[in-house]
C-alpha cells in the first residue's frame, strides 16, 4: 500500500530545510569534528547522527500517531510546547555562543575510530533536543488528520527529515573540514554561526505558536 502523502508536504519541506540549516547541536558537533579531525570524521559523525534521528522519528511516530489522530486538543497543545521550547533553545544558543565557539575551534591530531565516531554521532542525533521537539511538536502540524493514517504520515515525514539532515549536515562537515584552519583562527566566525542558528530557532518557535493559535 502506498503511503498517505500529507497535503502540506511543500510547507513541511521548507520548514524542515530552515530548521536543518539552523546550526543546532548536530551541526555544531559535526563542525567541531571537522575542525578537529577533518572531513572523513565529519561524514562518519553525520551518518551516525542521521541514524539516531531516524530512530527517534520512528519511535515518536509510533507513539504519537494514534493519539494525535484521536485527540485534537493534544494536537494543538503539543505545538504550544514545541514552539515554546524552540524559543528557549534559540535563546540558550545565543547566550552560550561564545563558549560553544571557543570549544569548537580546537584542532586535534589523534583521530577516533570510525565505529566510535558513528556511535557518538548516533547519540548526538538521538538525544538532540531540537530534533526531538521537531518530531514531536512541529512535524504533526504538517500532517492531514482528515486523511487518517497519522502514524504512516509521521513516519514518511520523519524519513524525509533524516535524509535532508544527512545531506545538509554532510555539506557542513565537508565545508568545515576544508576550511578547518580558517575557522579555527577566528572564534567570531563561529559565534556568528551560533547566533544565526539560535535566531532561526526562535523565529520558528514563534511561527509554531502562531500556527497553534490559528488551529
Amino acid at each position: 500500500m502506498l503511503p498517505v502523502i500529507p497535503s502540506h508536504l511543500w510547507e513541511y519541506l521548507v520548514t524542515a530545510c530552515l530548521i536543518i540549516l539552523a546550526p543546532g547541536p548536530s551541526v555544531l558537533f559535526t563542525i567541531a569534528r571537522a575542525i578537529a579531525w577533518g572531513r572523513g570524521i565529519a561524514i562518519a559523525t553525520v551518518f551516525g547522527n542521521a541514524v539516531g534521528m531516524l530512530l527517534i522519528s520512528v519511535l515518536i511516530a509510533l507513539g504519537l500517531g494514534p493519539f494525535l489522530q484521536k485527540y485534537h486538543w493534544a494536537y494543538v497543545g503539543i505545538q504550544w510546547f514545541g514552539g515554546s521550547y524552540l524559543i528557549y533553545l534559540g535563546y540558550q544558543a545565543i547566550k552560550s555562543s561564545t563558549a560553544h565557539a571557543e570549544e569548537m575551534s580546537k584542532i586535534q591530531k589523534d583521530k577516533p575510530s570510525t565505529l566510535k565516531t558513528i556511535s557518538e554521532g548516533f547519540w548526538v542525533g538521538a538525544l538532540n533536543p531540537k530534533s526531538v521537539v521537531f518530531f514531536a511538536a512541529i512535524l504533526p502540524q504538517f500532517t492531514d488528520r482528515a486523511r487518517g493514517h497519522m502514524t504512516s504520515q509521521l513516519l514518511l515525514l520523519g524519513i524525509i527529515f533524516a535524509i535532508m539532515a544527512f545531506l545538509s549536515d554532510s555539506s557542513w562537515g565537508i565545508l568545515a573540514g576544508t576550511l578547518r584552519k580558517w575557522l579555527a583562527t577566528d572564534v567570531k566566525r563561529l559565534v556568528r554561526l551560533r547566533v544565526g542558528g539560535g535566531s532561526v530557532m526562535m523565529i520558528l518557535g514563534v511561527l509554531t505558536l502562531l500556527n497553534s493559535l490559528r488551529s
